[in-house]
């Protein structure tokens, strides 16, 4: 009987050092860690970078910060101030002083977040007054001064408004008059950048997001979200002014219908210089020039002083001019000067090629 064959094999030999392989739970982890790390980005980011929701609470809690720490210094500068109401008289120093200061507050949480947004400051309507911006500037102010004292003459001419003669004289016509304007400026900046800058641009972006994700076109998502935005800018811009003593239901109806004109020129030109000119002026005209109320406000130390005659809704009464019917027709001059004298800039809202982002447009 054979004996049996007993399989023999040689071992293969080894060289070289192991190759590693990744345990049970390390192949686990790679699969799951890379998508909950995107899952998380998600939430913060999008494809215009930090999504606009955050971006506008960003924004609102620097600027609650800094308001907070404002008005500590404030206090501990003037321990002993009583707190006052509000003049019948608006003064010059006052306007000076809140609304730079607030235009203060609210640039410096801008200029932080567009540093966390990695965004120029620029494209937020408010970039350095370059010559081109200075010459918006001063097109809006001629044209806000022309428009309110337009619109001065008519309620004159149709007896809605009678002078009662000059109540500065002197240097001090000039004194006033430059202190004015400069104050009126600042409310300008603070009101335009406020409601049509920063958040403007933001809230855009963030309901053009929303549009894209609807299925709209890129440039189709990008007109909803400014104009829905502006939409609701224009309300508070009115709501704003309801606190005013003076306001009238007409009168607050204008300043959202003008919310629209000011953001049309934004939305030609990418830039606030136009409608801060223009908002300057109108206000300066109103209330030193003619001394007519401001929305129902009276500012001390003005050059004329007028009243108005007959009924609120022609006259604006109290309000002042803007608070008049009449005041739509130089709204429809106004819109037309916009169209035909600020053509659609490269970057600009009106832009083809508008993109949120610092980079090459689309």
């Amino acid at each position: 009987m054979p004996e049996p064959i007993e399989p023999h094999a040689d071992p293969i030999p080894q060289s070289g050092a192991p190759e590693w392989a990744p345990s049970a739970a390390d192949d686990s982890n790679a699969a799951t860690d890379p998508p909950r790390q995107q899952n998380v980005r998600a939430i913060f980011f999008g494809e215009d970078g930090l999504r606009a929701g955050w971006s506008l609470l960003l924004f609102v809690a620097i600027t609650a910060a800094l308001a907070f720490a404002a008005n500590r210094i404030v206090h501990a500068l003037h321990p002993g101030a009583p707190h006052q109401a509000h003049p019948k008289l608006t003064t010059v120093s006052s306007v000076l002083a809140g609304d730079y200061g607030g235009f203060a507050l609210a640039a410096l949480a801008a200029f932080i977040v567009s540093r966390v947004e990695r965004r120029r400051f620029g494209r937020y309507g408010i970039g350095l007054p370059t010559a081109h911006r200075i010459k918006q500037f001063l097109l809006g102010s001629a044209l806000g001064l022309g428009a309110l004292s337009l619109l001065v003459l008519v309620l004159w001419k149709t007896g809605h408004l009678a002078f009662d003669g000059v109540q500065m004289h002197g240097p001090a016509v000039l004194q006033y008059g430059l202190l004015w304007f400069v104050a009126f400026v600042g409310v300008g900046l603070m009101e335009e950048f406020l409601t049509r800058g920063f958040v403007q641009f933001t809230v855009t972006r963030g309901l053009a997001g929303l549009a894209r994700s609807a299925g709209l076109p890129y440039r189709r998502s990008v007109a909803v979200g400014f104009w829905v935005a502006a939409a609701i800018f224009a309300a508070v811009f009115g709501l704003g002014h309801t606190s005013n003593s003076g306001e009238s239901p007409f009168g607050i109806a204008s300043t959202v219908i003008i919310a629209f004109v000011f953001v049309y020129s934004l939305w030609r030109t990418g830039s606030l210089w136009w409608a801060i000119g223009y908002h300057a002026a109108w206000d300066w005209a109103q209330s030193f020039l003619f001394g007519t109320p401001d929305s129902g406000l009276m500012m001390q130390n003005h050059f004329l002083s007028c009243h108005s005659i007959g009924t609120v809704l022609l006259s604006g009464g109290l309000t002042g001019p803007e608070g008049s019917i009449f005041d739509l027709g130089e709204i429809v001059l106004t819109v037309l000067v916009i169209y035909f004298a600020l053509p659609a800039e490269p970057g600009s809202y009106a832009d083809p090629n508008w993109t949120p982002n610092d980079t090459v447009a689309r």
